[in-house]
């Protein structure tokens, strides 16, 4: 290899010396193919955006996805690119944006465990505006896709769930860096450019979780952010903007910058061990419930206990929801507040109000966020009677294990612990599963034959171009 020259830029010197990590992502971006997918995964990959795309739908009828689409229609200016589930065109990041609220808004979006985060959102959205504004394959979509859940997950699995510690949204965090990747995959960038992407990426990755104090709106906002800044960064370290080569291991890199003393603890080699050959993809998890996932097994635990015992809610003297420690702060904190969630966004991480609806209600789905229930007097009376504690066999991070102790005004006591939550694991939803989910959330918006032509053409992404998939997708 030729020494570099003094018109050698500085980021492609560090290169030369020896490979690093952002290096070894954009590699195996530039080099990942269709064909080189696993059929498998492929069809895994075409339901999970399947599920993504119902969840949109649903959430296009809610008063949060129509105020943002007035926020952003406010700056906007032209634009052709869609918005799933609307009439609406927008710019490229305005439409990544807005299309990220409507699969996050709900928080019924699936989850990657060990990685801590929702994977779906950040790839396919970036994987949709950037394929459609290129009028790209369909082909081409679902790689990138692909592309971004297998390096969003592994980057986010590296920190072992430590972001959550220091109040970041790894969704959002994480996002910036496969979302740079994503975008740069369809625009044809180099394996320089892939690099400096993902050090541009570093500059504006954060997403913190300040909103749980008060259930405000950001967080459904993050997945776009990091599309927004992805596509921003892909562009230009196209045009040739330089950017660091260490933004995940660098002294003032993700990691260190984020994760303060934990950073000591990080698995660099998770990001890159067998890329390529083990698919993260498979591992991703649908939710059955549209709540926050670490609360998920306590809900069914809930639900089994209320059925083998015939369980009266007026009966019960307490319950003792357990779940991992390390989501507490996120879940069951400050007590007082989420035992009587001031919001929809609040009830969606409250362990108290999510195991009392349950057992009231005998399920727990979106009707179950709306304003009359939330207000229900016996939800709120049950709820003070929930205590949420560590749980001693948690499985944390890679399985959200749970369960609760119901003891009853008569002594009796019964308990129940859900060791592999539902849609994770060998408990994986199946397609047809995720297909009913879909076929419940889409109805919210359209006939039943609209949403049919929908699922289809979802299906079929790979036989068509993504500008057709994009049209069929919005109203």
């Amino acid at each position: 290899m030729n020494a570099p020259d003094a018109t050698t830029p500085p980021a492609q010197t560090a290169m030369a010396i020896r490979p690093t990590l952002s290096q070894q992502l954009a590699r195996f971006a530039g080099g990942l193919t269709y064909d080189g997918i696993p059929p498998n995964v492929r069809e895994r990959a075409k339901y999970l955006i399947l599920d993504a795309v119902g969840v949109a739908l649903a959430s296009s009828t809610y008063d949060f996805a129509h105020r943002v689409l007035d926020g952003i229609k406010g700056m906007a200016e032209g634009g052709a690119c869609s918005v799933i589930g609307m009439t609406d065109k927008l710019p490229l990041r305005d439409a990544v944006l807005m299309n990220g609220v409507l699969i996050h808004g709900l928080d019924y979006d699936d989850s990657h465990l060990r990685a801590v985060l929702h994977p779906t959102v950040t790839a396919f959205i970036t994987a949709l505006g950037v394929a459609e504004k290129l009028n790209g394959s369909g082909r081409d979509l679902l790689t990138a896709y692909v592309l971004g859940v297998e390096t969003v997950t592994r980057i986010a699995m590296a920190a072992k769930g430590g972001f959550h510690h220091f109040g970041f949204h790894p969704t959002g965090l994480v996002g910036h860096f496969s979302c740079a990747l994503t975008a740069g995959k369809l625009y044809g960038l180099t394996e320089q450019q892939l690099t400096m992407a993902q050090g541009l990426a570093g500059s504006t990755a954060a997403a913190t979780q300040e909103f749980l104090e008060e259930g405000a709106w950001n967080k459904r906002l993050h997945p776009g952010w990091a599309s927004v800044a992805g596509i921003t960064a892909a562009n230009l370290a196209r045009g040739g903007t330089v950017g660091p080569t260490k933004p995940y291991e660098g002294r003032l890199g993700l990691f260190n910058t984020h994760l303060k003393d934990l950073a000591k603890q990080v698995d660099y080699a998770a990001i890159t061990c067998e890329l390529g050959a083990t698919w993260e993809i498979m591992n991703v998890a649908v939710k059955p419930f549209p709540v926050c996932h670490f609360i998920h097994a306590c809900g069914d635990a809930a639900l089994i206990l209320r059925d083998q015992h015939a369980i009266q809610p007026d009966q019960i003297e307490k319950i003792t929801a357990l779940i991992a420690e390390e989501t507490l702060h996120i879940v069951a904190e400050p007590a007082q507040l989420k035992k009587k969630p001031a919001n929809d966004y609040d009830a969606k991480f409250s362990v108290h109000y999510f195991v009392a609806a349950c057992l009231v209600r005998g399920k727990f789905g979106l009707a179950e966020l709306e304003a009359d229930v939330r207000n229900d007097a016996a939800i709120l009376a049950l709820a003070q009677k929930v205590e949420a504690v560590a749980d001693p066999d948690s499985l944390y991070p890679g399985i959200l294990s749970g369960g609760v102790i119901i003891k009853m005004k008569n002594g009796d006591e019964y308990r129940h612990h859900e060791r592999i939550n539902r849609g994770a694991g060998d408990r994986a939803l199946t397609s047809a599963d995720i297909e009913a989910k879909y076929f419940d959330n889409a109805l919210m918006t359209m006939p039943e034959q609209r949403a049919r032509e929908i699922r289809d053409a979802v299906l079929k992404l790979d036989q068509a171009n993504a500008r057709e998939l994009a049209n069929t997708l919005a109203k």
